[in-house]
Parts: structure tokens; sequence; C-alpha cells
């Protein structure tokens, strides 16, 4: 029942984000799929828990997961109260070459069927899926303040883009006074930390909240995994010899035993401890989770129901950290320290400087 503004704005999202990439049996995700007498258990658990941020994307089983909820939504009386999430970029015709990318003209046919197949005359939260390599920013900033003016879109945000490209459609949003990004949607996980030197910080500073996926690692952190001779075995959508078409390495192993370690001693489940690291991570409005079932959905939640103690927070943090490529060991601490600032303790201001907030409960500094 705890929620947060999400980036810079006064959207209001649970700190766990339901993700619906599971919902239907068809398309590319077919293969792990559920049918929506599968996926109604698992949508009602995660409203009953207080859930309000809904994740999904056209692209989803063939546009399957959203017409599931959208049945799934009125059939609850929700809508007003769900943050509605969906996302466009990936081909929905492979005949057309403007059936998919960011171009104006895929962007605006997208939103269109999305709203559709959802039953919804708005979406809270529209996402540029993937970035295209090619479409001007200008051209998908332009695009979503043109839909938001038009009431189909309440906020924009991206998911799956360079920091560059998020630092240069926020800054052109803000210089031309047009609808800004409050969202920046990332893979984030204790084996997949590639983003923490360039992504946090500009999400930090541009005021967009980042929604982190995959915070098990496709499943990997989940405890249904160990180490053979013959390499990963379990029973699960990885399967075989690799996560997600990528080996499993010494450095994921490494992982994995750490966290097996720090949830045994919390005596808590892997993955819980797993999303409860990334949720507690600078710039992490939400995380998105993804369930099989209505138990799992219970599971997840209760991934907030505790704190990892700094001495086993570090554990995980030594476990799972790798070298800093250049430049970004220069911006560290111990490298200004010894030459930026040496003998100086400098930061960007004094403890206490920004004004508490209070919440609506306690009145208890947030």
């Amino acid at each position: 029942m705890h929620y947060y503004l999400l980036g810079r704005s006064g959207l209001r999202v649970s700190r766990l984000a339901l993700g619906t990439m599971n919902f239907g049996t068809a398309g590319f995700h077919a293969a792990y799929g559920k049918t929506e007498a599968e996926a109604e258990p698992i949508f009602r658990r995660y409203l009953e828990a207080g859930g309000n941020f809904i994740d999904t994307a056209d692209f989803y089983t063939a546009g399957e997961s959203e017409r599931i909820l959208g049945r799934l939504i009125n059939s609850a009386g929700a809508r007003d109260r769900l943050v509605l999430t969906s996302k466009f970029t990936n081909s929905t015709d492979p005949a057309d070459p403007n059936a998919g990318g960011n171009g104006r003209k895929h962007m605006i046919r997208a939103v269109e069927a999305s709203l559709r197949r959802l039953g919804t005359d708005y979406l809270d939260l529209y996402l540029l899926h993937t970035w295209d390599r090619i479409t001007p920013v200008e051209e998908v900033v332009r695009t979503f303040d043109d839909l938001a003016r038009a009431g189909k879109i309440r906020y924009a945000g991206l998911s799956d883009v360079p920091a560059w490209y998020a630092a240069r459609a926020q800054s052109h949003a803000e210089a031309h006074g047009l609808t800004p990004m409050i969202n920046l949607q990332l893979p984030y996980s204790l084996i997949a930390r590639g983003i923490e030197p360039e992504f946090l910080p500009m999400a930090q500073s541009l005021g967009m909240g980042l929604t982190a996926w995959s915070p098990i690692a496709g499943g990997l952190l989940s405890g249904k995994y160990r180490r053979t001779a013959d390499g990963l075995t379990g029973t699960g959508r990885l399967g075989g010899d690799g996560a997600n078409g990528r080996p499993v390495g010494d450095r994921d192993w490494r992982v994995i035993d750490a966290l097996d370690g720090v949830a045994t001693e919390l005596g808590r489940s892997m993955a819980q401890v797993a999303i409860n690291w990334v949720a507690t991570q600078p710039a992490v409005g939400s995380v998105i989770i993804g369930a099989s079932s209505p138990d799992q959905v219970d599971g997840n939640v209760a991934a907030l129901d505790f704190e990892i103690p700094r001495e086993l927070r570090a554990r995980l943090d030594a476990a799972s950290a790798e070298p800093l490529p250049a430049p970004y060991s220069m911006f560290t601490p111990e490298y200004q320290s010894w030459i930026v600032s040496p003998g100086l303790d400098i930061g960007d201001k004094p403890a206490g400087y920004a004004p508490p907030v209070f919440n609506g409960t306690t009145g208890a500094a947030a």
C-alpha cells in the first residue's frame, strides 16, 4: 500500500508493477503464455494486494495481452484506479515498413490500435519500446506531445534506449515546453548492473523514474536453477545451457551463490531478496514483476516486507560488482579523492538540505 511519484510527475504508482508479457498464448511469447482463465486470478491477486501499475505492449502475445487486459480491467471495474502502460515500436506487420519503428505514422496508428484492444480511450503512460536507431528524437517527442494534448495519453516515457537518447529526448521536451519523459524502463538485476554508471544518475538528474524489468534475470535468480557438471539444470523457461540466449558464466554463479546465502540468512526466497535489492536501488521507481500464478504474486509482493541489512547488501554488491570501464572508473569517490579533491570531503549539498516530505497517513517523513 505504498505509492510513490513516478519521476518528476504527480503520477502515483505502486512499487511493484505487474508485467503482462505472458497474458495470451499467441505470437512471440506463446511458449510461456497464459490463457485468459489462467491470467485472471493473477491479475485479481495483484489488485487485491494494492498494486495499481500495469505494464503491457502491442507486441506482447501478438496483441492478446492487451485484449485480455482490457476485458479483465472492465470486469473488475478498475480502469480509473489503474495506471495502465503500453508500448510501441516492434512490427505488427512485417510486410509494411511503417508498421514498426518509432516514426509518427506508426506511433499514432499503434496507440489507436492499443486503445481499441484495451477498450479504453486513454493510456496513463505510453512508452517507446525500443530505440529503432533512425527516427529523429524530435519527431518522437513531438508526437508524444500531440498524443497528450489530444487526450490519448497522460504521460510519456522510454524503454530500452541509449542514455544519450533519453537525455536528448528530455532536454528537447524541456527546451520546447513539450510533454516530458517521466519514465525509463530498463533491465536491472544483480546479474545485469550495466545501467548503473550512466542511466541511474541520468534518470535522477532529468526527472525520469526508472522501472526495472527482469529483476530476477529471467528466472536465473529465482532459485530454480543450479549448476551441474553439464551446466544449468532446473525446471523453467531458461533450461538448457543458457539464460535468454547467453551462457551462464562464473560471475553469474558467484552472484547466485551469494544470493542463496543471503536469502538463507534472512529466511526469504532468493527471488524475494533479488527483487528487494532492485526495488531499493537509487532512481528505481517501480519493479516490473511477472507471475505464473496468484501464489507467485503473493511471493513477489512479500519482497517488500523486509530490509536487507547493510552487511548483507554489501555482500550482494561485492559478488555482483564488475570493474568499471573508462571513463566511468574516473568518476568514483576513490578516484576523485585521490586526484580531484585529495584530502577533502566535498559533497553537492549538506545532509538535510532538502525539506522533509510527509506522507498522508502518519505525518512521518517518507
